[in-house]
């Protein structure tokens, strides 16, 4: 059986919780960042990207936090 079947149901929801935290803020930050002209003035906004640039961080977070939870069931 995979590793990520180890976790309990509790503890998925707050990481998936705080990914979608950080997703928030640094997305809406790589947005500004990226696409300001189409935020801010009339060329259009480039959903794809947009998306992409909050699922990236969202991923990297939770993956970051199933890594640690593993770590720690290890040792």
């Amino acid at each position: 059986m995979s590793d990520m079947y180890r976790f309990s149901a509790g503890s998925w929801r707050p990481i998936v919780l705080r990914s979608a935290k950080v997703a928030l803020v640094v997305g809406l930050a790589l947005n500004l960042i990226n696409q300001h002209e189409a935020l801010l003035g009339p060329p259009p906004l480039d959903w794809g990207k947009a998306l992409l640039t909050f699922c990236v961080p969202f991923f990297v977070s939770a993956y970051g936090a199933l890594s640690a939870l593993k770590d720690r069931q290890d040792r």
